[in-house]
């Protein structure tokens, strides 16, 4: 265990390990704290931005807020030459929808230690680890639950190496004052909006099971300044773009299982890649695996 972050887990799967009925019992979650940052963070929305369903603005400040209220990271500067370590998708909105979101951020590794079961020891000592839900399980029931989710991807090579996910039917969390909680909520505006305190408790649940995990995020990033080696495959049918954007003209489709080899390039959530025939373009990170 990293003696940087001062929780009492090896390499938790927290997000992805809790019990329902764990849930129905939880603590009160505390924002994780770390002595040294894992690196730096560019923040990206996900398709699935419930937020906006609640008449809420973007959670960017509120990611914001608490990397820097944690230490557990630092917050990119696009005008630095210095590209982020990890780019960070924020994904929220109702527990169907941010499992459909985070689908893709199952490795493995991480399943075989929740079937095994080896996953549940790994909960004691992290904040809120109660009240943390992950990508095997479901609170269930009729009660709104509001989700969220963060997906830490490297933009190396557009794998995902960790990721944290909260669910939330009632806030515990004391927003009143001027405590951590409070300013993280109303960086974002969330303060005065019942759903917003909602979706802040579940962002701070994520945000503490994605720290937990911190031994992936330091050996499974290569430098963001390197370039791709390996192929990339892609994940589900999606297209190659002439440019790095949603509405790029579409160069060619892609079935699932194409292998592409990286060029190097990147922009936000896109990679440069080419095919076996020598075809160049650009695709999203969260189509590859």
């Amino acid at each position: 265990m990293s003696a940087s972050i001062k929780l009492a887990v090896p390499l938790a799967i927290i997000a992805l390990a809790a019990a329902p009925a764990a849930a129905k019992e939880a603590a009160v979650p505390e924002l994780v704290r770390c002595e040294a940052p894992i690196g730096s963070i560019a923040l990206v929305e996900g398709d699935q931005a419930g937020w906006s369903t609640w008449g809420l603005g973007s959670p960017r400040s509120l990611i914001a807020a608490l990397a820097q209220e944690s230490g557990c990271f630092t917050i990119d500067n696009p005008a630095d030459a210095t590209p982020a370590k990890f780019l960070v998708t924020l994904i929220a909105g109702s527990q169907e929808e941010v499992d459909k979101g985070m689908e893709l951020a199952k490795g493995a590794a991480t399943e075989a230690l929740v079937r095994s079961g080896a996953a549940s020891g790994l909960l004691r000592g992290v904040p809120g680890a109660g009240a943390m839900l992950g990508m095997f399980g479901g609170l269930g029931g009729k009660k709104k639950t509001i989700a969220a989710a963060l997906k830490v991807v490297s933009p190396a090579n557009g794998l995902t190496i960790a990721s944290g996910q909260g669910v939330v039917t009632k806030s515990s969390i004391n927003f009143g004052g001027s405590n951590w909680a409070s300013g993280a909520a109303n960086a974002a505006g969330y303060g005065a909006s019942k759903d917003g305190k909602l979706l802040t408790e579940a962002f701070v649940v994520a945000f503490n099971a994605l720290v937990a995990q911190r031994s992936l995020m330091e050996g499974g990033s290569e430098p963001a300044a390197a370039p791709a080696k390996a192929d990339a495959v892609v994940a589900a049918e999606t297209v190659m773009r002439a440019a790095a954007a949603r509405d790029g003209a579409v160069v060619r489709n892609l079935r699932a299982g194409t292998q592409l080899t990286p060029t190097g390039r990147r922009e936000g959530l896109f990679v440069e890649v080419k095919d076996s025939f020598g075809t160049t373009g650009w695709v999203s990170v969260e189509d590859l695996k």
